[in-house]
């Protein structure tokens, strides 16, 4: 261990300790794999690009605020856009809203999410700097703030294409489950446990197609949702943190 990294939130400090290789080899990899995969790979997102215009129309990019490496400075997340492939139509009701997720989520679209080929546009992310090939998942600004201290200490290293929760059952698998195995990952971030996540996600992505849905929903619950479902939030709290992440992408979008 060579370093840590302190991070201040109001009277409190969140502080991990980082490895040589979490240091000064893993971004250096990233831009040269991310690199790679876009060039070898070129054909497919040209491929991806034209189904998606096809047979959801367009923008074929969707792109969506998530929050990234907490700055040193202020003790907050970086806000970022995330970039992926549609996998949704933009189909309304008569009032104009958006229908139901279940509804605008396409056997194609579903189809891109189960093999994760929706994430290829992440690897522009990677190259900017917003992410990494492997990290914890980038989740929404309003999973966000509803996260504790502790939780939120994913945050202090650069969120993954894919992580430790994704091959553990990614949406099949409670919140909990998913900010625990997030925050197991950053106990000890090394190549080997980053080579083997790789080729773990290759395995889900390609031959199990798992966890894509929690069971009920064509998409997972907010974290905040899921917290209000069990009762282990009251209404008045969930009103105030959702707020708080209105009052956040405000000053984004």
């Amino acid at each position: 261990v060579i370093d840590c990294c302190l991070i201040e939130r109001g009277n409190m400090k969140l502080q991990r300790k980082m490895g040589f290789y979490e240091k000064y080899i893993k971004r250096f990899l990233d831009i040269i794999l991310a690199s790679l995969a876009m060039i070898v790979f070129f054909w497919l997102y040209l491929i991806i690009a034209l189904l998606v215009r096809i047979k959801l129309g367009s923008p074929v990019v969707f792109k969506q605020p998530r929050p990234g490496l907490i700055d040193p400075k202020t003790g907050k997340e970086r806000i970022f856009h995330l970039y992926k492939f549609r996998t949704m139509t933009d189909e309304r009701d008569a009032e104009g809203n958006l229908l139901p997720d279940e509804v605008r989520l396409t056997k194609f679209g579903k189809w891109l999410r189960a093999t994760s080929l929706d994430e290829l546009l992440e690897t522009w992310n990677i190259l900017r700097g917003d992410m990494s090939i492997i990290g914890p998942r980038p989740q929404l600004v309003r999973d966000m703030v509803f996260m504790t201290d502790e939780q939120r200490m994913r945050h202090t290293a650069r969120p993954g294409l894919s992580g430790l929760a994704q091959v553990k059952g990614r949406n099949a698998i409670t919140w909990e489950e998913k900010l625990n195995w997030d925050l197991k990952y950053l106990e000890e971030v090394s190549f080997s446990k980053d080579a083997k996540l790789v080729f773990e996600t290759v395995k889900v992505a390609l031959l199990k197609h798992d966890g894509i849905t929690d069971g009920e929903n064509a998409t997972a619950l907010d974290y905040g949702d899921a917290l209000l479902k069990d009762g282990a939030i009251e209404l008045e709290e969930y009103d105030k943190k959702q707020l708080e992440a209105k009052r956040i992408l405000e000053l984004v979008i």
